[in-house]
């Protein structure tokens, strides 16, 4: 079956299509117009637009803990530098503050560290209870620990790792641990730190988490910069308190989730930030996932979750993209996701004020429970089973396109019931996950879609905008290429209001709605009487021809 769009003008439009069948309507064009004036139905808009979570990045940053890091941890007096040469199954220090027993260094006081050569099998460990940072220059180090951390910071108030300019440092675990006793399940990383811990410098740092995590902290984490590839079986890039990403290029390839911030007792943490930087995931769970905030303000991220958006996942997995269980905002940078789950995904509220999108997701491109706004950026959903999704959704600016096997912009609470495409994989735009249904667990039951500009292109197998409640459309260009199935419309909500912009929805005849007849714009509902190819014309004209 064929559908099409046409162009208008001034005019708002709704075509719709019969299905293929015997029994056609008659062609059927409907205008209406409204009792209130355009500037009354704009104050009106306006003044029922519910709020979001934070407008920007900035705003975000105010309501989480500030990050331990300084300029001044970067900095050394290189005559105060002690040497520890590691040498096979033997360690050799040159200097105070490290004691060494056999193939473990013990560092005992506060101070920088240059570590070269490599160990087969033993163990750095920083355990001091001195205020000032502990440096580790990593200069070229191969390090290995077959049954516990290889860089293990038992205490220290700041730990900063150094990546010697030009030098390649690889450190790894083994595949089982061996604690004091049962009860112990610390270290559970290949570098693993209980105090706040920072990356920093242009050489590269390779690590293998064959027992659990690759690189995890207790406290905070902040990669400053530096050339950093982890492979972990379960987190790849842990911080409990946070993780901040200032620069650098990371690659993570892990079996849960890629980098991950969680701690659920401090509403002030369990963030991630990123300032800049390429960020390169392929994980098992989510790719970035935070227990309260997702803050971007800039970098390049290539992200996939779950294998693809192609592959069925558990439905009880989380394979998100990019998942901030509070807020995501997103102020900038360039982003390829391809997801078995949302490809962005909150609890609470999705903000997006810029940036460049490409989402391949088997359930929905965004999802929010509570709400979702786009203030700009281009977004390009190729694949999904919804496109857009939250209980109220706000489009001011933007680029939009959607490609979805259900509804393309859904606004909705509750259990709606729906989630990755069940057999959608074949669909056009359709998910590849089994059934999953979406729960909105703040949604307060008042659905709004409001469309204030912007630019959105839908293509959609079930209903293109969806709205449990209302849509207030003021500004900006619509085009919903809809379904064929008689059981969903191009347009669907309870009432759509349309003071300005320019609208065309083409679908099936079955469930057809226009614009309601408060609006203040005109709007033409056409209900053919036989399915339309594509290239067919519709003319819209006067009188006079």
């Amino acid at each position: 079956m064929k559908k099409f769009i046409v162009g208008l003008t001034t005019l708002i439009l709704i075509f719709t299509l019969t299905a293929c069948s015997a029994n056609s309507v008659g062609t059927n064009a409907a205008l209406s117009n409204s009792a209130q004036s355009s500037e009354a139905a704009a104050s009106e808009a306006e003044a029922t637009v519910v709020g979001a979570g934070a407008d920007s990045v900035v705003d975000a940053q105010a309501e989480n803990s500030e990050i331990h890091a300084d300029a001044g941890d970067y900095v050394w007096d290189e005559a105060a530098v002690v040497s520890i040469e590691l040498n096979g199954d033997a360690i050799s220090v040159t200097g105070e503050g490290v004691t060494v027993e056999g193939s473990q260094a013990t560092i005992t006081s506060a101070g920088t560290y240059r570590l070269s050569g490599s160990l087969t099998d033993g163990q750095i460990i920083v355990d001091t209870q001195d205020e000032d940072v502990v440096r580790l220059i990593l200069n070229g180090v191969e390090l290995h620990n077959s049954d516990s951390a290889a860089i293990n910071v038992v205490n220290g108030k700041k730990v900063v790792l150094i990546l010697a300019d030009g030098t390649e440092n690889t450190i790894s675990d083994g595949e089982t641990y061996v604690f004091e006793n049962a009860e112990e399940d610390e270290p559970n990383a290949a570098i693993f730190s209980k105090g706040d811990l920072s990356i920093y410098g242009s050489g590269s740092l390779t690590v293998s988490g064959n027992y659990n995590d690759g690189i995890a902290s207790k406290d905070g984490l902040v990669i400053a910069s530096g050339t950093i590839k982890v492979s972990a079986v379960d987190d790849g890039i842990r911080g409990r308190d946070y993780i901040v990403v200032q620069d650098g290029n990371i690659t993570v390839n892990s079996g849960g989730d890629g980098l991950k911030s969680d701690n659920e007792e401090d509403t002030a943490k369990g963030y991630i930030e990123i300032d800049n930087g390429v960020i390169r995931v392929t994980s098992g769970g989510d790719a970035i996932a935070a227990q309260t905030d997702v803050m971007i303000t800039d970098g390049e991220f290539d992200l996939t979750a779950g294998a693809g958006s192609g592959v069925p996942v558990d439905a009880t997995a989380s394979t998100k993209g990019i998942k901030g269980v509070v807020n995501v905002n997103i102020d900038g940078g360039t982003f390829n996701l391809n997801t078995a789950d949302d490809g962005i995904h909150s609890n609470g509220s999705i903000t997006i004020n810029n940036g460049t999108f490409q989402i391949a997701s088997g359930d929905d491109g965004m999802h929010a429970d509570a709400t979702l706004e786009v203030n700009g950026g281009d977004i390009q959903v190729t694949k999904s089973y919804e496109g857009l999704e939250s209980a109220v959704i706000t489009i001011n600016a933007g680029n939009i396109s959607l490609v979805s096997s259900d509804d393309g912009i859904n606004v909705a609470g509750g259990n709606d019931g729906s989630g990755a495409a069940q057999g959608g994989g074949n669909q056009p735009g359709g998910g590849g996950g089994g059934p999953r249904q979406d729960f909105f667990s703040t949604a307060s039951g008042n659905y709004y879609l409001y469309i204030h500009g912007g630019r959105i292109v839908v293509d959609a197998n079930g209903d293109g905008l969806d709205s449990n409640g209302s849509i207030e459309m003021t500004d900006g260009v619509v085009i919903v290429n809809g379904p064929t199935e008689q059981m969903n419309g191009a347009l669907d909500a309870g009432t759509f209001t349309i003071s300005g912009g320019f609208l065309v929805a083409v679908g099936s005849v079955g469930m057809a709605e226009a614009p309601s007849d408060t609006s203040s714009q005109y709007s033409v509902l056409v209900n053919l009487d036989s399915i339309q190819q594509v290239g067919s014309l519709v003319h819209i004209q006067n009188s006079a021809g």
